[in-house]
């Protein structure tokens, strides 16, 4: 094991941070110096950036449901191989080299996920972009599957950045609700005590969004910049009362929810009332907007808000840069004040990539980095699959 000593006793390591979301149109990569592990975690971010897939990887992963399984193994080697490269990027955009870094703690790109929640025969998930691809390109010890050791013990394997909000946003005195809109939004409740700490999927973030503008444009634009298009329409609130009549709100935490709900079908569905000219995009676009304020902010009614006085409402993902979204949600909260993660010098683009390193770095240390108050999961347990790399092999 003298690879993990020579990790494990420097005073800090540099780990490179991957993540892929449900967006599925690039790679966040994020290479961050981390100081100490669990409750005495510091970090700084050094560098990032967003790597887009090539259009042939982003069709491949938008046709997912269609691939054969031969189709579906030449993919998580394909998309192993853009990790790899994404890797190799932010290391020469940061001026070192790969010796220089300890480990990477790739996400991947989740291509299924079919938690208990869904309530079927099995549960399971998929996250593709092989590893060991990952660590023998860049020999670099990669740590990978975070979420399958979760599900193994009942739970939804997700999600995983709520420990990570404990960690970088605890205050003693104070309560805050950690807000990632993607493209899916998720909250967590964090107080200065672990064992409050709870978190869930509320439901769309920029995903229908997103998919919208890709059918409008035919794919040659992937998101509604700045908010431009629903800043140019009025909320349909015949449309919006309908998107919001769905029992998936007031199912109580833990719960998770992704693609299979708010995916490129439904988008789609939603899509032809531009077609068929009941509604303009822009009117679409607003309204779509509208849903994911409304189901945030619900269920903080339904499951916070009775229980909990809260301090503050901190934004990170890419919601953060739709001034339209911002300034509605920070309507609707107030006077609860609404603030973006990088007053905490975490930019709100880079917050899960920074928790996929951090969670790298808790696996080396054999830390349970899973909650079971939020998956559901009968206990905590050490997350993710260890693939070493050539630099740290006993020669």
């Amino acid at each position: 094991m003298k690879w993990l000593e020579s990790i494990i006793n420097k005073d800090k390591r540099l780990v490179i941070g991957l993540m892929s979301g449900t967006s599925m149109d690039g790679i966040d990569t994020a290479l961050v110096r981390i100081n100490g592990s669990g409750f005495d975690t510091r970090i700084e971010l050094v560098e990032f950036a967003s790597y887009p897939y090539e259009s042939r990887i982003r069709f491949a992963l938008q046709e997912i449901n269609n691939l054969s399984a031969t189709k579906l193994s030449d993919l998580n080697f394909v998309v192993g191989e853009a990790f790899s490269d994404a890797t190799i990027s932010i290391i020469e955009k940061a001026g070192i080299t790969p010796d220089d870094v300890d480990l990477v703690g790739s996400h991947g790109q989740t291509v299924y996920h079919n938690p208990p929640s869904v309530d079927s025969e099995f549960s399971s998930t998929l996250q593709i972009g092989e590893a060991d691809v990952i660590a023998e390109k860049t020999g670099i010890t990669t740590i990978s599957d975070f979420r399958t050791r979760d599900m193994a013990l009942g739970g939804e394997g997700a999600p995983l950045v709520p420990y990570v909000d404990y960690l970088l946003f605890r205050e003693t005195g104070r309560v805050r609700i950690a807000l990632n809109i993607g493209g899916i939004a998720n909250s967590t409740l964090v107080t200065s005590n672990l064992d409050d700490v709870f978190a869930y999927d509320s439901g769309p973030g920029n995903m229908l969004i997103d998919d919208v503008v890709r059918i409008h444009t035919h794919g040659k634009e992937n998101f509604d910049d700045n908010g431009k298009l629903a800043s140019g329409g009025e909320v349909d609130y015949k449309i919006l009362y309908h998107l919001l009549n769905n029992d998936y709100y007031k199912v109580q935490p833990p719960k998770t929810t992704g693609r299979e709900r708010y995916g490129r079908e439904e988008a789609e569905k939603l899509y032809k009332l531009v077609e068929n000219k009941s509604i303009n995009l822009n009117v679409l676009i607003s309204t779509l907007v509208q849903f994911t304020v409304d189901t945030i902010y619900n269920s903080y009614e339904d499951f916070i808000f009775s229980k909990w006085k809260i301090d503050e409402v901190i934004l990170s993902g890419g919601g953060a840069f739709n001034s339209v979204m911002v300034e509605k949600l920070a309507e609707k909260l107030k006077p609860i004040p609404l603030s973006i993660s990088d007053k905490y010098s975490v930019p709100p683009d880079s917050k899960e990539a920074i928790a996929f390193a951090i969670l790298a770095n808790e696996t080396i240390f054999t830390n349970y980095a899973n909650l079971p108050k939020v998956t559901g999961a009968r206990s905590g347990a050490p997350l993710g699959k260890i693939s070493i790399g050539k630099n740290r092999l006993v020669k």
